[in-house]
């Protein structure tokens, strides 16, 4: 299993967490871990997701939730977990 990291962070509304669940769900993707935060009025999550039994690539994922992010106002990026951890190592 190749995991994939998603984080979502922007200005909290309402719903945001289960658009970007109701969207991994109607994909078929699974949420193996989660985590959310709101500090003042910022919402910040990040998931541990397993995609592998999508029908859709990786690629179309990752730009779906990208356009996902830009209609109800926060920004969703989708990276592997191999290059997400690379990116932030210290």
């Amino acid at each position: 299993m190749k995991k994939t990291v998603i984080t979502v962070v922007g200005k909290d509304t309402v719903g945001i967490i289960a658009k970007v669940c109701t969207y991994l769900a109607d994909n078929n993707v699974n949420i193996l871990d989660i985590s959310q935060t709101i500090v003042q009025d910022y919402f910040n999550m990040m998931m541990i997701v397993d995609a592998n039994n999508s029908a859709k690539e990786f690629s179309q994922l990752a730009d779906e939730l990208e356009d996902l992010g830009k209609s109800i106002g926060v920004q969703i990026k989708m990276q592997s977990e191999d290059i997400f951890n690379i990116m932030h190592r210290i």
